[in-house]
């Protein structure tokens, strides 16, 4: 039951989210920098929070336990391959970013390749954003919904609003400090969530053993060797470092939070501490999953409804044991991830959409208006995709999931081409691109076209997609450079 005091924690939680937004914008409406980069004198402390409350979704709070209800810890492996991504994108990445003096992600394609190849750039990115930041308001939307009472529509909305107020008014620096304050709430309300169940269960020692004794500890896999399991140490783990590397060296909520920093150390610094803080909140969460299964299955503590889903066993849990107060810190949690996912992601598209999609050079008082403007479209747009995922319902999330391998593996490509390549011509690149996209398409399911049978489906698991695209993208793109030389393509702009 939400009680009043339920709806207290919230509604202050939300005023003060609001509040921290405005407080920390002071100063940032001064100039383009102040608004996108923080002027690039951000705390790396600061940064680091960010760039994992970034990462950490609502689909995060909700999926890891249902996970580790379901199977087990497996997918704590993922943790290699953010592992092996802080280190490439630390020593490749970062550095290389800091020293082109780019004030957005894909401007580093316009030099080394063409205006054309960062536009191309930025537009996949742009895409691929809004249709996770769908994904990231209906998912929680589904919970909050029922469990506050509302329509879903309303609670989307809110949501959206709440976000975008504070992301527009304050920028970059508002968007970095309700990001700490958002990843305090949401580790905060899964520490209180298992605290409640061990204590439930009759201790923490009591739930632990339950749970090792169930099988929901494990968390390493290295006997099984499949490509086509996502749960074992080549596909988590290893394969997993390509997603990593493609979102923490390429995806321009990252690249943007380095640029805020005062050096290359500082940037590292932030990248290293995201990724302690992402391991402790996984372990978190995958905890609670534990723990839900030997609450209702192994202790039967309570009895969990007929026909309940997976994915609503945490929620019911949420407002059917824990105390007035402590299901409204909950429930801010969830709030709390889901409006640091879109904050970032409407501030970065806003910089993406001015810099990249329109080439504004400048960074004026003009480019500021259109940030803010394009900062509320891509709010709208994303609150409109959340919409349409209500009614395509699962649907979306399995586009979302197929866009996503579609165009991360090629942005990778693109960086890794701009990095230690000076060879390759715009247009074989462009080709390159569209070879490594195609390339998916043998192994994966078309959305859009549900008769597809892919040659390939099933060799590989979902993890393996990037990894396929990237590697197609950076093979033909070299081939295609023997077709169409870099040279002949500047003696030709050269000699119109």
């Amino acid at each position: 039951m939400f009680t009043c005091l339920d709806w207290l924690v919230l509604a202050l939680y939300v005023l003060f989210s609001v509040g921290v937004g405005l407080w920390a914008s002071r100063g940032s409406n001064k100039g383009f920098s102040e608004y996108m980069r923080g002027g690039g004198a951000m705390p790396w402390f600061a940064v680091g929070i960010s760039l994992i409350a970034t990462s950490v979704s609502a689909t995060t709070f909700l999926g890891n336990p249902a996970e580790a209800y379901a199977a087990d810890m497996s997918y704590l492996m993922n943790n290699i391959g953010a592992l092996i991504a802080i280190i490439v994108v630390g020593f490749v990445f970062i550095p290389r970013i800091r020293k082109s003096k780019i004030s957005s992600a894909y401007e580093l394609f316009e030099i080394r390749f063409s205006p054309a190849v960062r536009r191309l750039a930025a537009i996949f990115y742009s895409l691929h954003l809004l249709l996770r930041m769908g994904i990231l308001l209906y998912a929680p939307s589904l919970v909050l919904a029922p469990i506050l009472g509302i329509d879903i529509h309303w609670a989307i909305l809110v949501t959206a609003v709440v976000a975008t107020l504070y992301t527009w008014y304050g920028g970059f620096k508002a968007v970095i400090w309700t990001d700490v304050l958002q990843f305090l709430v949401l580790f905060g309300g899964g520490i209180v969530t298992l605290y409640i169940l061990a204590k439930g269960i009759g201790g923490f020692q009591e739930m632990v053993d339950l749970a090792s004794a169930a099988g929901k500890t494990k968390f390493f896999d290295a006997s099984n060797w499949d490509p086509a399991n996502a749960r074992n140490l080549l596909s988590a783990g290893l394969a997993y470092g390509v997603i990593e590397i493609s979102i923490r060296g390429c995806d321009q909520q990252f690249v943007q939070r380095y640029l805020s920093c005062k050096s290359v150390k500082s940037a590292n610094a932030s990248s290293v501490l995201s990724m302690i803080l992402g391991v402790f909140i996984s372990v978190v969460f995958f905890w609670v999953g534990a723990g839900l299964f030997v609450y209702y299955q192994t202790k039967g503590v309570a009895v969990l409804p007929e026909g309940m889903k997976l994915n609503e066993v945490f929620p019911h849990f949420i407002v059917n044991v824990l105390p007035p107060g402590a299901t409204g810190l909950v429930i801010a949690a969830i709030y709390a991830a889901a409006m640091s996912s879109l904050s970032s992601a409407i501030n970065s598209l806003g910089n993406t959409s001015v810099k990249d999609i329109l080439l504004v050079r400048s960074e004026n008082v003009d480019a500021l208006s259109k940030a803010k403007k394009w900062t509320i479209l891509w709010a709208i747009l994303s609150t409109l995709c959340a919409f349409i995922a209500v009614d395509m319902q699962s649907s979306l999330l399995s586009n979302a999931l197929f866009f996503t391998g579609l165009f991360t593996g090629p942005l990778l490509a693109l960086f890794l081409l701009a990095f230690f390549t000076h060879k390759v011509s715009s247009k074989a690149v462009v080709l390159g691109v569209i070879c490594g996209m195609a390339s998916i398409l043998l192994f994966n399911k078309v959305p859009v076209l549900p008769s597809y049978a892919p040659p390939f489906g099933g060799v590989f698991s979902f993890f393996w997609n990037p990894v396929i695209s990237c590697a197609s993208t950076l093979i033909m793109a070299n081939l295609f450079r023997f077709v169409f030389p870099k040279r002949a393509e500047v003696s030709a702009e050269e000699n119109p």
